[in-house]
Order: structure tokens, then sequence, then C-alpha cells
């Protein structure tokens, strides 16, 4: 689907290609690299400036759930009135976890509606923990249990604020979907390049790389009270809510002050910090094992003090249950990197 009907950014669209990838990972087992992980990277510094990027920042993709932030602000430029915990499960790709589906439940109710009024697509919870324990309890896929049932509940809350339809809330024509694609262009600063539909449902908006972090950036950096703030302000303080518990994305909230992450499925990872200073990460083959160190890896170039970042390094592989070695990013984005990591 063409996008030319959201259109008011000054910018031209990303252009749509095979992506130029670059290898940013490798999996070293003994010495020897075993595999390599191909991907994208790029670095902003506080003045919005590109100071790294490796592979291809402007060709077109798709940034699933990390645009989640985007959609977030657009809701509240439009009157959502949600703050802390529940405007955090707003730009949420949640676990499924008891808070998660309570919350999607009161922001429902606050708009006086129910589960029924939902179009995402029923699921188990995703978290891996809560959905074991779904499956033994025989609990069946819901749409509440399904990780964007806090962003689809803020969008009929958003509809019913405006009086706008509820029923075809999930078209890309609806006064929503053209609010929330005014946002995604104006933030990113450039036009959409094509328009989807999500796995959850929900219109699915192409930009570059690039284009993501500089709206995330401008996100992180906002103004006190502006729109942009609340979102930040809310998942940065509710980092669980806007994730689960356990999540690697939480995790690194909370061990990085004042960061503002999400992470998005096919490998995707977006970060910025108060000050504008941002990363994106695109991995081609979609894995988490390489997102997470490659991740770490942005956040030490943007400056980010090493140590915070000791947790993220990269999977540690096994041979007889013993460690052989590791998933290590490459030399080109970590020039510490050991030289069999070449």
């Amino acid at each position: 689907m063409q996008a030319e009907m959201y259109s008011n950014a000054t910018a031209a669209a990303p252009v749509i290609r095979e992506p130029l990838h670059a290898p940013v990972a490798h999996l070293v087992r003994g010495g020897v690299v075993e595999g390599v992980h191909h991907g994208s990277v790029v670095v902003l510094g506080a003045d919005g400036r590109v100071e790294f990027q490796l592979g291809d920042i402007e060709a077109a993709f798709y940034p699933r759930s990390a645009l989640k932030p985007v959609q977030a602000v657009a809701m509240v430029r439009a009157g959502l009135p949600l703050r802390g915990e529940l405007l955090s499960l707003a730009a949420a790709s949640h676990s499924g976890e008891e808070r998660h589906l309570d919350g999607a439940r009161r922001i429902l109710e606050a708009a006086g509606l129910t589960e029924t009024d939902l179009r995402n697509t029923p699921d188990m919870p995703f978290g891996a923990r809560v959905r074991d324990a779904w499956v033994r309890e025989g609990r069946p896929a819901s749409r509440l249990a399904q990780n964007c049932s806090g962003k689809h509940a803020a969008m009929l809350y958003t509809c019913e604020l405006n009086g706008w339809s509820l029923e075809d809330y999930l078209h890309p024509a609806h006064p929503l979907q053209k609010a929330v694609a005014e946002s995604v262009e104006d933030l990113t600063g450039q036009r959409v390049a094509r328009v989807t539909v999500d796995g959850c449902g929900a219109p699915l908006f192409s930009v570059s790389l690039h284009g993501l972090a500089r709206a995330v950036s401008r996100i992180a950096a906002a103004a006190p009270g502006t729109p942009e703030a609340r979102v930040a302000d809310a998942v940065r303080a509710h980092a669980e809510m806007a994730s689960g518990a356990d999540r690697d994305v939480a995790v690194l909230m909370r061990a990085v002050p004042g960061l503002l992450a999400k992470d998005g499925f096919e490998g995707v990872e977006v970060a910025a910090l108060p000050d504008g200073r941002a990363v994106a990460v695109k991995i081609a083959d979609g894995a988490n094992r390489a997102r997470i160190p490659v991740t770490a890896a942005a956040l030490a170039r943007a400056g980010v003090a090493p140590e915070l970042l000791g947790a993220f390094g990269g999977e540690v592989l096994l041979g007889g249950g013993e460690p052989v070695g590791s998933v290590r990013v490459v030399r080109a984005l970590d020039p510490a990197a050991p030289a069999a990591a070449l």
C-alpha cells in the first residue's frame, strides 16, 4: 500500500531496495568464526548528526514494535489522557503478565469498553515463563493476552474520546491511523515509504533506520510537558509495563539511567538518552542473540559507560556443557573486539 495520502513531511521517503546490510556479529566457537549475523546500525549524537553507521541506514524497512513510542505520542497528541504505567503499557510489547492484562482492562474500562471491542489478533502471552504457565493451566489464546493489547486498548480509548468509529480503527484511512502516520512523518522527518499490516493487525509504517533513530531521539529529549516527554517519562519510569519484568529491554532501561528503549520483532531495537543521543539496530535475520550485544555496543559508541552494559554481552556458546565461544560484535562496531571476531 502506498502512503501518499499521509504525507506532510518535506523530506523524501526512504528508498525501497534490498538493504545493504553488513556483518555486525560473529558466532565464534573455539577461536573460529562459525556463523555471521548481518545487519545495520546507526548512532546519533546529541545534535542529531550521524556519529557512526554500519550497513544500510537509509533503506526503507519496517520498525515493527520499535515504532510503538511514536504511535503512543500520536495518541497523546490526539487527546489520550493516560500517564504513568498505563501510558507505558500503551507503548508496550508486553509479556502477558497479570499486571499487563489488568492494565489493558483498566484502559478499556476508562473508555467504557471491554475486551470484545479489541481487534488485535488473539494470541498466547509473549513472555516464555508466562506462556508456559498459561498452557499448563489450559487457558486459550486471547486478544487481551496478545502483546499489543495495551496499544490497541489505548487506540480504542483515543477513538472514543474523539468520537471516531471503533469497529474500523485499524483501517489505514481511519482518522486515528492518519494521526499516527502524521506523527511518524513528523518525528522521523521523512515520508512513509509503504504501509502494511503488523502482526497484531494494526497498520505498520515503513521508514528508515536513520529516521527511526531520529524519532526516538526527539521523544527522549523532548521538553517537559509535551506529548513526547509524557511518553518517554512513562516508559522510563515503568519499563516493566512496556515489556516485562525479566525482558532484556526492561533490564537495559533499569541499568542505564534515563534510557528510553524499545525492541521490535525481526531484530529491531532503538534506544535514546535524555540529551538526544540515540542508536537504532536492525539484525537482518531477526536474531535476538545478535540484537542484544549489538545494541549494547552501539550504546557504548554513543558514550554510555561500558560498566553499565556488562550484562548485555554476547550469548555464551557451549560445547559439552562448557563454554567454548560466544556471540561477539564485529571489530568495526567495537574496536576492542578480540581478533578472532574479525
